[in-house]
């Protein structure tokens, strides 16, 4: 089934129109956030408001995650509507930056309007997982994931490039350099007309299928439309699984444990990193080689989780397991810290070269997320609450470390702050390996649930 559309495009594909969309929405992602933190350092902000500034962001996200997923699974509403506000919002509030005057002011503006990226971004990877899984079902949702969550990072890529150049262009004035945000969302916004609604009921992660004679299972996606009747479909609705018997799933603690490790170690390393090739000229003014030197350093890393990205997808169709590819992902971290530590003085394009590790790091770990939930909790009908809540433990870790990085660099410099991130990045290694069963294959086997009626 092929979607009709005016304009350019004679016709779009499904799985073409995710592409288009994730390329879009990869140009809104976090990326652009150190950029913020050292334009607002150039106009006078100190170090530990600025890692506030960032944090507030990540303590609203980690609040309203868990609901944002809750809300996706439970909705009746078009989820490509949310979709839709939920960029827009996003992009008005952080192109607030605009209107910060020189000097260590206008925090309240750029807390404010963190809080509503925050609440705003919440709902952004909750619907595209909940649209993918509605529009594809589970067989095909790791393929479409893994396309959906490669083209997100090419989109990273080219808004980090465009952004870099703007700013080095108008240096001193590198305030424009953040209007690529708002070109992002309304062309995401324009995208997402063509993605298909698919089974809502799917999008929750329950089991809406049809039993063949040869016992294979087909499951109804936006290619194969439901036979069933709504009757039925609404007896499907109401057979979930409790929340406690989800979130209480040994596999959910020990992602969410791991998850929130991984991002507290990591999360402050890029804003130390930035830091350390940014640093000021001598009169105390930004370097104008700043922005572009942050700018590859984000072309790296996302350039190198695209590759990541399309190597763990392949390892993944012959058969290589979550865990291994997961542990290989957590691994580059504190290998990474150690390398920027020692290279400290090295020059910028030691330093540089170190987000080749941040991108394997990144590359599996995002890749691996929305695959090891939807192995835990399809069928419980709880697969956008689940991601939602995962992600809020992520947000946690991330917001702590930008906080406490941050003022353990105005206190104590950038190797304590290192330092520290190298040290807290053996946990999630050690959690993972030891607690973490193989997962591959036992997506839709919902094991030790209680059904509830749906809430």
């Amino acid at each position: 089934q092929r979607i009709a559309t005016m304009g350019l495009f004679k016709d779009i594909s499904p799985k073409f129109a995710f592409a288009l969309v994730s390329f879009f929405l990869g140009e809104l992602g976090d990326g652009l956030n150190i950029f913020q933190g050292i334009y607002l350092v150039a106009l006078g902000w100190n170090e530990g408001s600025v890692g506030i500034a960032l944090s507030m962001m990540g303590f609203t996200a980690l609040i309203v995650q868990t609901f944002a997923g809750d809300v996706i699974d439970k909705t009746h509403f078009d989820r490509r509507a949310f979709l839709s506000l939920a960029a827009v919002a996003t992009a008005f509030s952080a192109s607030a930056i605009l209107f910060v005057h020189e000097g260590n002011n206008d925090h309240i503006l750029i807390y404010a309007t963190k809080v509503v990226e925050g609440i705003a971004s919440s709902f952004i990877a909750p619907c595209v997982a909940a649209l993918t899984l509605a529009s594809f079902g589970p067989d095909v949702f790791d393929e479409v994931m893994a396309s959906n969550i490669f083209w997100g990072h090419v989109g990273s890529v080219v808004s980090a490039v465009l952004a870099g150049s703007v700013g080095y262009l108008m240096y001193p004035d590198i305030k424009y350099c953040f209007l690529v945000i708002g070109f992002s969302a309304l062309m995401a916004v324009g995208g997402v007309r063509f993605l298909p609604e698919g089974d809502p009921l799917m999008g929750r992660g329950l089991q809406t299928h049809e039993e063949k004679e040869d016992s294979k299972t087909e499951y109804v996606n936006m290619e194969q439309p439901s036979s069933a009747p709504l009757h039925a479909q609404a007896s499907n609705e109401s057979m979930v699984s409790s929340y406690g018997s989800v979130f209480a799933d040994r596999r959910t603690v020990v992602l969410c444990l791991t998850g929130f490790f991984f991002h507290f170690a990591n999360a402050n390393v890029l804003l130390v990193l930035g830091e350390l090739m940014g640093s000021d000229n001598d009169d105390g003014s930004v370097k104008r080689t700043a922005i572009p030197l942050i700018a590859s350093a984000i072309v790296l890393a996302q350039f190198t989780m695209s590759g990541a990205t399309y190597a763990g997808d392949a390892l993944t169709k012959k058969g290589v397991g979550r865990k291994p590819l997961f542990l290989a992902g957590l691994l580059t971290l504190p290998i990474r810290c150690a390398l920027i530590i020692f290279w400290k003085d090295a020059g910028d394009s030691w330093l540089l070269s170190t987000q080749i590790l941040d991108g394997l790091g990144g590359g599996f770990f995002g890749l691996l997320h929305p695959y090891l939930v939807n192995d835990i909790a399809f069928g419980s009908g709880r697969f956008n609450v689940l991601m939602g809540l995962t992600a809020s433990c992520f947000g946690l870790g991330a917001t702590l470390s930008n906080l406490l990085g941050q003022m353990i660099v105005e206190k104590m410099g950038h190797v304590a702050s290192l330092s520290g991130s190298l040290v807290l990045s053996v946990i999630p290694v050690v959690l993972f390996a030891l607690g973490m069963p193989e997962t591959l294959g036992q997506r839709g086997k919902v094991q030790n649930i209680e059904v509830v009626k749906m809430t």
